[in-house]
């Protein structure tokens, strides 16, 4: 096998509660992953010497040894101690800073790709337990499920094998702003928001949401979105909230900022309803609009 060719697939957080910081710097995390079709491309190449190489058809993605999908590599080479190399082609189509995990996905594709072009035959949870060593969403990617509830600063993946079957049709927008995730999380961490208090209030429970999921009741889902960052994003970049309100004034009930942002999603019952608000809101020169599935 000379050639890898995989899809890198992108992410929602249907329920991000932070819980609080660690003593490494991290938080810990209650969150309900959604993978979505929305991916990048990562071509990986093989060589016969030991180099790593990076390239990408956006100048704003890092192409040296800080790229994830480098890290990635280089960790699999050194701690399984291959003789052999590869060349890392991605390209990019989920919009970088947007809270969906694009980065966190090319390096996870990396471990999968490299487990077949270098013949490690590594199981899943190996694998998981790489991807916890490059980044804190790294591991949800690596396994091969829809919807999972992720715990710890991210290491912690439990696949949601009940909705295995659920696919969701979603309108994202993505304001032409990049979060700086450490900036937020600093912000929360002066906000000093209690854990205890976010986690009581009526409505914000992950079990209900995985329920309402798996009915396909909007109302519940709706009353069960939650992330923990919105406000905090939104006093920093309000023209993310703007985003939020725009699609609240439409009629929409089932909206939520992705991770730290800046992508602000929402459920729509079918295509056909999401074809139609796609239709209202693609002409936005401020913003990105994608319609797109459950992957």
């Amino acid at each position: 096998m000379k050639k890898v060719i995989l899809n890198s697939w992108a992410k929602l957080n249907l329920y991000l509660a932070v819980i609080n910081k660690r003593k490494d710097n991290y938080h810990n995390l209650e969150s309900l992953f959604e993978r979505i079709k929305l991916s990048d491309k990562i071509v990986l190449r093989l060589r016969d010497d030991k180099l790593i190489t990076i390239s990408c058809n956006s100048k704003e993605v890092p192409q040296d040894s800080s790229n994830l999908g480098y890290k990635a590599a280089e960790f699999l080479q050194k701690k399984y101690k291959i003789n052999k190399g590869v060349n890392i082609q991605i390209v990019k189509r989920i919009p970088i800073g947007s809270g969906m995990g694009g980065g966190s996905s090319n390096a996870a594709t990396v471990l999968i790709g490299l487990n077949k072009l270098w013949g490690l035959k590594l199981s899943i949870k190996q694998l998981a337990r790489c991807a916890a060593k490059i980044g804190s969403d790294v591991p949800f990617f690596v396994y091969d499920t829809a919807f999972a509830l992720v715990k710890g600063k991210g290491e912690v993946v439990k696949p949601l094998k009940e909705l295995k079957n659920k696919k969701f049709w979603h309108i994202l927008i993505i304001p032409h702003v990049k979060i700086s995730t450490p900036l937020i999380y600093r912000k929360w961490d002066e906000s000093k928001i209690k854990a205890k208090e976010r986690l009581t209030l009526p409505g914000n429970n992950v079990k209900i949401l995985v329920s309402a999921l798996k009915t396909g009741n909007f109302s519940l889902i709706s009353n069960n979105l939650y992330n923990s960052l919105e406000q905090v994003t939104f006093l920093e970049y309000p023209e993310v909230n703007r985003v939020k309100e725009k699609l609240v004034r439409m009629g929409q009930k089932t909206v939520l900022m992705s991770g730290s942002g800046s992508t602000v999603f929402c459920l729509v019952s079918s295509r056909k309803e999401g074809v139609k608000l796609f239709s209202q809101l693609k002409d936005n020169r401020f913003c990105q609009v994608f319609l797109t599935p459950t992957r």
